[in-house]
């Protein structure tokens, strides 16, 4: 996927505002109305973004809006840049007032793409597609949302509402200094499913995402939760030890952390090779896909996704898997390069009450895009049960 580039949009940008006639196509293009409000007093100009909040949705004039995001950022710019290209006059002594960031409401039933603000302020994405029973799920490091695609669509066209976030330090939600580590993301995870006020969720975690919606039941119980799903997951626990002696050793983690920082564009190009097993004899793995991992990846933030190396490596779920009180599939590759099956899967499906692991022989970590067919009628057939 080609990323755009910036420097060349605001180029063509200023070249059409250097003209008149520009100035008007650009304003055709964009509605006056959703771009500018009268302001308080004579002579004066409001600037708003370019997706103006309601009045009844407007916060008070002593309330702040916690984070300003580069979508409103940019839409106040560009509005600024049409008052100025398009000759529109101000008297001398009127100054435009912009308001870099609308406040968002509280979520809503029905909005396909929304956020939630967490007690520390960080910013959460979500999707909402669909009507009917909800299942959430939670996506592995370093992706976000995007990477459950395939099995939004498949469960949302059969009745289903589905519901995927991305971690904070991942994708569009906030890139937080502080709060990247398991607990947090799964209070972040319970500040969701709240905001939204559902129940009977069936929660589906890959890999990290996994560990999240173990650690989630762990901290918050399982009074919202019917059932779960854990694909490719890293519970119980990745780091070799004396007390898991079958474990990764922490000169890989270490390894993780030192090539990330190093080149972390190309460690994530590298990084795709053996989470879709395309290194392997045979496989046939599109450049697509290898894109798309690597494309999302680049959105987390280097702060966030270096964190989190900790947090999948190192984190302990024991006590975590044994409060599950609900049914729970666990999926997961026998050819997994990146969480391997017998320190995960098979010791997981030992501590939880009523689990059954269903093995992909020769499948790689990255099922939900290797192996999506299998993953959606194996999610259908366990959502009917």
């Amino acid at each position: 996927m080609t990323l755009n580039d910036g420097r060349r949009t605001r180029s063509q940008l200023g070249r059409l505002a250097a003209s008149h006639s520009g100035s008007r196509q650009l304003a055709r293009t964009v509605s006056a109305s959703s771009l500018f409000s009268a302001g308080q007093g004579p002579g004066s100009l409001t600037i708003y973004g370019a997706h103006p909040t309601p009045k009844d949705q407007r916060m008070c004039p002593d309330q702040t809006d916690p984070m300003l995001t580069r979508r409103h950022l940019l839409g106040s710019a560009m509005a600024a840049g049409l008052v100025a290209a398009s000759g529109f006059d101000l008297p001398a002594s009127a100054s435009p007032v912009i308001h870099a960031a609308t406040p968002r409401p509280l979520p809503r039933k029905g909005k396909s793409m929304s956020f939630i603000t967490t007690k520390d302020g960080a910013e959460i994405f979500y999707k909402d597609w669909g009507t009917g029973p909800v299942v959430m799920f939670s996506h592995g490091w370093p992706l976000n949302a995007d990477a459950w695609e395939d099995q939004l669509f498949a469960l949302a066209s059969n009745g289903y509402r589905v519901i995927a976030h991305d971690r904070r330090g991942h994708g569009r939600s906030s890139q937080a200094w502080n709060g990247n580590d398991m607990d947090t993301y799964a209070d972040d995870l319970a500040a969701l499913v709240q905001a939204l006020d559902v129940h009977d969720v069936t929660h589906v975690g890959h890999s990290t995402g996994g560990g999240e919606v173990t650690r989630y039941i762990g901290r918050h119980g399982c009074s919202r939760v019917k059932r779960a799903v854990l694909v490719s997951a890293i519970p119980p626990t990745m780091l070799k030890t004396a007390a898991n002696p079958d474990g990764l050793p922490i000169e890989v983690f270490d390894g993780l952390r030192r090539d990330l920082l190093a080149d972390r564009s190309q460690f994530y190009r590298d990084l795709a090779e053996p989470f879709y097993g395309a290194n392997r004899p045979g496989a046939k793995v599109s450049q697509g896909v290898k894109d798309a991992f690597w494309q999302q990846s680049m959105m987390a933030g280097l702060k966030g996704a270096h964190d989190c190396i900790k947090q999948f490596s190192e984190t302990l779920f024991h006590e975590d898997l044994k409060k599950f009180e609900i049914p729970t599939l666990l999926i997961h590759g026998d050819d997994d390069q990146i969480v391997p099956i017998d320190d995960a899967a098979r010791k997981s499906v030992k501590l939880i009450k009523d689990a059954t692991l269903k093995v992909y022989p020769g499948a790689p970590h990255g099922l939900p895009a290797t192996h999506r067919e299998e993953v959606i009628s194996d999610l259908l057939a366990f959502l009917r049960t």
